[in-house]
């Protein structure tokens, strides 16, 4: 009975190893970076707003529980999810904890709850509208994040170059943007510019780590 129990014991410690990676802020929105594509550790730093040194540390702890890959580019070192189950798994977690907690959903309302926001149940008749032309769909993410994997349909204006490029956009149709998903600002920034501008704008709080885990479950 004893050696039983050990085993047991030991299942369960080995299975909050994932939990104890997903417990930190940073790596989880390390990993939400990481669901948009491959990227070096000095541009995770940038983007995740801490040091080089911490987003290392940060990274060997999703390597040791084998979330992360890492590949040689050249002089680079790029890390990558280990697998799409990882950005499965970062959904599933986010989505819950929206369900559950309400000081999350009160934040969330400023970012997030907007009554011209999409909803998932909207996935169709957007895919719908934008095969027919009907809607244009963008990407404000950088260009990188969108070569690597994007919505089907949509086209790619980084948010940094949307006011120089603005013509590029028609006024008679309306502008679904969206971009890492619904923590990030990017998408709610291009809708307030489009606004400003005159253009019919709403705000998809998918990014492609939400958007393929829907597509998975309806395959």
């Amino acid at each position: 009975m004893k050696g039983a129990r050990k085993t047991k014991d030991l299942l369960y410690e080995q299975v909050a190893r994932i939990g104890k990676v997903f417990s930190s802020p940073k790596r989880l929105e390390l990993i939400e970076l990481l669901c948009q594509g491959e990227k070096t550790v000095e541009i995770l730093a940038r983007e995740a707003a801490i040091s080089v040194k911490l987003a290392s540390a940060h990274l060997r702890e999703l390597r040791t529980a084998h979330l992360v890959a890492t590949e040689r580019q050249g002089k680079n070192i790029c890390y990558r999810l280990a697998d799409k189950s990882v950005a499965e798994l970062w959904v599933q977690i986010h989505t819950l904890a929206e369900e559950r907690l309400i000081e999350l959903q009160m934040a969330l309302q400023k970012i997030a709850a907007r009554p011209d926001d999409l909803v998932p149940s909207d996935r169709a008749s957007l895919m719908k509208a934008a095969r027919k032309g009907e809607v244009v769909v963008l990407d404000v993410r950088p260009t990188e994040e969108y070569l690597a994997a994007h919505l089907p349909f949509a086209r790619s204006i980084p948010l940094n170059e949307l006011r120089q490029r603005l013509a590029e956009l028609p006024k008679d149709r309306s502008i679904v943007a969206y971009c890492r998903g619904p923590y990030c600002l990017m998408a709610a920034d291009a809708v307030e510019l489009l606004k400003r501008e005159g253009y019919e704008a709403i705000h998809l709080r998918d990014g492609v780590a939400e958007w393929g885990l829907v597509a998975s479950r309806q395959e």
